[in-house]
């Protein structure tokens, strides 16, 4: 029997798949699942492709592995599988593929031990992170990302509030918000805010404390089961006074999700602290088990808003502290301050970028820092200003009160001509201000089918020429969502 090869013109074609792939799912989805896929080889009707880890190889199958198959059938010729292997879970006999090394890391449980190149029956001691004697090693926390050192405003101050209360609990003390979810923008402070309750509720005696990011969380489980300590795992995790999970939305898997929720559930029940993040309301967060979104709302939500001008001013302001004492000579004029606070709206990070592109052409080149400095290094800053996209929840929320109907009408089965109508203008401008893809507005309109989607843009598109009210009306929410 001989060893299939990759033959170059079959990973051209492959890569016509993860082409087509990506105009279809939207370049967020892509990113997420499909860049780490490489073509393997073509066997006879068989083509295999190699992904990092077994969590992403499960998902990719069970989500897109029928659309997968397809693809490769118009792009490939006869193709009646598709093989997922996870890239160093060779099986004994089987070929490696060809100019790449086995990698031990990412072993099944049932084959290699860690640190084996092919699969064996032999055991050796678990060396895993997940190991009882320093399973408190979370992700690692930033030590600027204090309570102290978050700038209070309005948009943050509830928030703010509520993390204070949470972070100086009482060792046994009743939970008085539980779980606490914080949601709001990128960059808006939501990891500074969990950061800083971990540090701080570190403090007190007799806490445990553990801080994760979604992601991380999801690594540690598999990587539990693999070494078949998902037992050890769990249990320890519900001993844990004060739990924090950062990015909730990157919170994927089937079973990663049920066992997540049985663990809020015991957290929760057993008066813990349970701390969440995430970019968006639980109400949005689709890829979420519904039982999980039903148990956060059952806490505190709070959202994190953008900063006003004054609060801009003062992260502007702490920012340039810690400047000055890295260079005391450094000068940064009150009118360029009060510029960048004006001009740079979007988020504390964009702001921070900023503040680090002036200070190092001052110190790089000798500069000094001015307004016309300012306005020649920040210029895609602003302009990311003036030509803010809405969110597809904006697009919901202004068309649902232009029209007097619900967002929950928008999202919802009903065919009535009252809500069908407004329905295709927000899908339509939804398509038009935004850069999601028609799949991703199908699911954020009660998941619908992308071709619903493509019928009512075509739809409101060729109105538009026709129907003087209609765009009127579509002119009318543009103005409102760029205002």
């Amino acid at each position: 029997m001989t060893t299939a090869q990759i033959d170059p013109t079959q990973d051209q074609k492959w890569g016509r798949v993860l082409q087509r792939l990506h105009d279809e799912l939207g370049e967020e989805v892509y990113s997420s699942w499909f860049t780490r896929i490489d073509f393997e080889s073509r066997s006879a009707s068989v083509v295999k492709v190699s992904v990092p880890t077994l969590f992403i190889r499960q998902w990719v199958e069970q989500r897109y592995g029928a659309r997968i198959v397809q693809l490769c059938q118009q792009e490939m010729g006869d193709i009646r599988r598709v093989d997922f292997v996870v890239r160093g879970s060779v099986r004994p006999g089987s070929p490696s593929a060809p100019g790449r090394a086995d990698k031990p890391s990412q072993p099944s449980p049932e084959r290699a031990p860690r640190g084996s190149a092919k699969g064996t029956s032999a055991k050796a001691p678990k060396t895993e992170p997940d190991q009882p004697e320093d399973a408190l090693n979370g992700s690692p926390l930033d030590p600027r990302y204090t309570l102290s050192s978050f700038e209070e405003g309005p948009s943050n101050m509830l928030a703010l509030a509520a993390a204070k209360r949470v972070a100086v609990a009482a060792s046994g003390e009743k939970a008085a918000f539980n779980p606490l979810f914080i949601h709001g923008s990128v960059g808006y402070g939501k990891t500074h805010i969990l950061q800083g309750i971990a540090a701080e509720a570190r403090q007190h005696a007799q806490r445990r404390v553990l801080y994760l990011t979604a992601e991380h969380y999801i690594y540690r489980f598999v990587a539990a089961l693999k070494n078949q300590t998902a037992l050890a795992f769990k249990e320890l995790l519900r001993d844990i006074d004060v739990l924090l999970i950062d990015d909730l939305q990157f919170l994927h898997g089937g079973k990663v999700q049920e066992e997540f929720c049985h663990t809020l559930n015991a957290l929760v029940d057993g008066a813990r602290q349970v701390v969440l993040a995430a970019d968006r309301p639980v109400s949005e967060l689709e890829g979420l088990d519904q039982r999980v979104r039903s148990r956060i709302g059952a806490g505190l939500s709070v959202e994190i808003g953008a900063p006003d001008l004054e609060l801009r001013s003062k992260i502007l302001e702490r920012r340039l502290a810690a400047q000055k004492a890295a260079f005391p000579e450094l000068e940064f004029p009150r009118d360029v301050l009060d510029f960048v606070a004006r001009s740079v709206t979007s988020n504390g990070r964009d702001l921070d970028g900023a503040v680090n592109r002036l200070v190092a052409r001052n110190q790089l080149t000798g500069a000094a820092i001015t307004l016309d400095m300012a306005e020649s290094a920040l210029k895609d800053l602003v302009r990311a200003r003036e030509g803010r996209r809405p969110k597809i929840e904006d697009i919901q929320r202004v068309v649902a009160q232009h029209y007097n109907v619900s967002k929950a009408d928008l999202v919802s089965a009903r065919r009535t001509r009252a809500v069908v109508r407004p329905r295709q203008v927000a899908m339509f401008l939804a398509k038009s201000l935004t850069p999601r893809s028609l799949p991703e507005i199908g699911r954020r309109f009660g998941g619908r089918d992308h071709t619903t989607v493509l019928h009512a843009v075509r739809k409101i598109d060729s109105l538009v020429g026709t129907d003087n009210a209609l765009a009127e009306d579509v002119e009318t929410l543009k103005r409102l969502l760029d205002s």
